[in-house]
């Protein structure tokens, strides 16, 4: 990867060391908006809303942009997607709409059969409009829009689910070089890494790997483990549960809401997954006990 790109940036300057100060280079995380728009509607009546604005790190723009409009609700297939296309269209030009600069922007086009329901099309959808009141209302918004949900029979050894940290960080090449990027990766019950992104926002990078697998029509993702970098909050338990995951794990902590929607949906969640040890939120029938004794409390 050269020292500049679309995901890195070279920059000067100073490190202190003890008593000595050295001019010297870094490399840091892009961090840039994104502009997702959405073209909708029957072939004779076409609509285009600018729905969201989110700080990323450039790349997968399109995967981010299919990622968000399924965890949101919006769409529920592939099929449903007709194009995506990066850049300021010609489509968005005549609408009028914000002008971005051409490379932050992508247009997803869906299929003029869909139906799309404008009152969802509002920045973070029913994510902002019910956590700002309770709990409750946050579940009962994601039990409204939640793809129907088949037992959950995804097992795995603690053995296996303890290495997969080292597996992602491995795997995070940007990280490794600037520090400054959370990482979200899909794993199999064996361990085997099905694919990583990285983004300077916790929900991007899952958006964009939940995309990934949407656009390549492997979504719900039943037999997979999604492994967060960071914490686990409500929001990145609402994707999950939209994806199909079964199971969550967090190197970070969880929050009390996202433990709600783990029991509310079935997911095991595990936290504070390091070297040998873990913390089991919901779920710790699902994890075979390899070479961890389990004891009374």
């Amino acid at each position: 990867m050269e020292r500049n790109s679309r995901e890195c940036r070279e920059a000067l300057i100073d490190r202190f060391d003890g008593q000595q100060l050295q001019a010297t280079e870094d490399v840091l995380a892009v961090e840039e908006p994104l502009e997702i728009r959405l073209a909708f509607g029957p072939a004779h009546a076409r609509q285009l809303k600018s729905i969201s604005v989110t700080m990323r790190t450039p790349g997968s723009d399109a995967e981010l942009a299919a990622g968000f409009l399924m965890t949101e609700g919006v769409i529920r297939d592939e099929l449903e997607i007709a194009s995506i296309s990066t850049g300021f269209t010609e489509a968005a030009a005549h609408a009028e709409v914000w002008n971005s600069s051409s490379g932050n922007v992508v247009t997803v086009e869906l299929a003029p059969t869909v139906e799309v329901n404008l009152s969802t099309l509002q920045r973070n959808f029913y994510t902002t409009s019910s956590c700002g009141i309770c709990g409750k209302a946050s579940l009962l918004a994601l039990r409204t829009v939640c793809p129907p949900r088949l037992p959950n029979n995804f097992v795995i050894d603690s053995d296996t689910l303890c290495s997969l940290p080292a597996r992602l960080r491995e795997a995070q090449g940007i990280f490794n070089r600037t520090g400054g990027l959370h990482a979200a990766g899909l794993f199999s019950r064996a361990g085997e890494l099905g694919g990583m992104r990285e983004d300077v926002g916790r929900h991007n990078a899952v958006d964009k790997l939940i995309g990934a697998a949407l656009l390549e029509d492997r979504v719900p993702l039943r037999d997979s483990l999604l492994l967060l970098s960071g914490r686990a909050s409500f929001e990145l338990l609402q994707k999950a549960v939209m994806g199909g995951v079964p199971m969550v794990a967090s190197v970070g902590a969880p929050s009390s809401l996202a433990v709600e929607v783990a029991r509310a949906f079935e997911v095991t969640l595990v936290g504070l997954l390091r070297d040998n040890h873990f913390n089991v939120y919901h779920g710790n029938s699902r994890i075979q006990a390899g070479r961890l004794e389990r004891v009374s409390a």
